[in-house]
């Protein structure tokens, strides 16, 4: 198993209160899931990719992460495993502008262990994979919206991670555009790749293969196997 959660909580102290932004999350994903986590905003979608994530860890509960108990890691520990098995896409895309398409999706291995040449064939692999080959040079402002998500997907997919979380990956693109990346990501679940959608948009969500629905912390619905 890829991912398990077991009753996991996460909260938070806000002015002396304590608030619980996840409550009793239990679920698991294979390797090669397509799953998309869905919820309204404020719903704790959005604390559960930094969990799943490895950008927080649990407050209480368990999640395995290929095996790993991340709530037992220090927080190097945690970026060791975040660059070794994630990606990640934002709706933002973080790109670079000084950058070009290249050497934005060069970045997450500029401190791996390295060479120059293992470095270029990777990168070309990965933006061949997104269909940018005859835009290596160009930098993100001379990209459209599509463009740059699929750059912020080569650079999540460089590294080779076990998991790809896309965090509301076509919230800043038109309806077209955005069928168009997500049908990157079915193409490249169709390879192999697990990928992680979060999400509020249910057009976005139709053609993932598992569905967790998230409301005030909790799971109401989940369609695929819970541990």
């Amino acid at each position: 198993m890829l991912i398990s959660c077991k009753n996991v909580y996460k909260n938070y102290l806000l002015d002396k209160i304590t608030v619980t932004a996840l409550k009793d999350i239990s679920f698991s994903l294979e390797k090669g899931s397509f799953a998309a986590i869905l919820g309204p905003s404020g719903s704790g979608k959005s604390t559960l990719m930094n969990v799943l994530g490895c950008l927080d860890t649990p407050s209480s509960g368990e999640y395995l992460l290929d095996g790993i108990d991340t709530g037992r890691l220090s927080k190097i520990e945690l970026s060791g495993v975040r660059n070794k098995k994630i990606g990640f896409v934002f709706q933002s895309f973080n790109l670079l502008s000084r950058y070009n398409v290249f050497h934005n999706v060069e970045l997450p291995l500029m401190y791996a262990d390295l060479t120059q040449a293992q470095r270029k064939t990777m990168v070309l692999e990965a933006i061949k994979l997104v269909g940018l080959e005859d835009r290596l040079k160009h930098r993100p402002n001379e990209l459209s919206g599509g463009q740059r998500q699929r750059v912020a997907i080569a650079r999540a997919l460089v590294n080779k991670p076990e998991v790809i979380f896309a965090d509301e990956p076509t919230g800043n693109l038109d309806s077209h555009t955005g069928r168009e990346i997500m049908k990157i990501f079915a193409r490249l679940n169709d390879e192999g790749k697990t990928i992680i959608l979060v999400t509020h948009d249910l057009e976005s969500a139709k053609i993932t293969r598992q569905k967790i629905v998230i409301r005030d912390g909790m799971i109401s619905e989940n369609t695929g196997n819970r541990p």
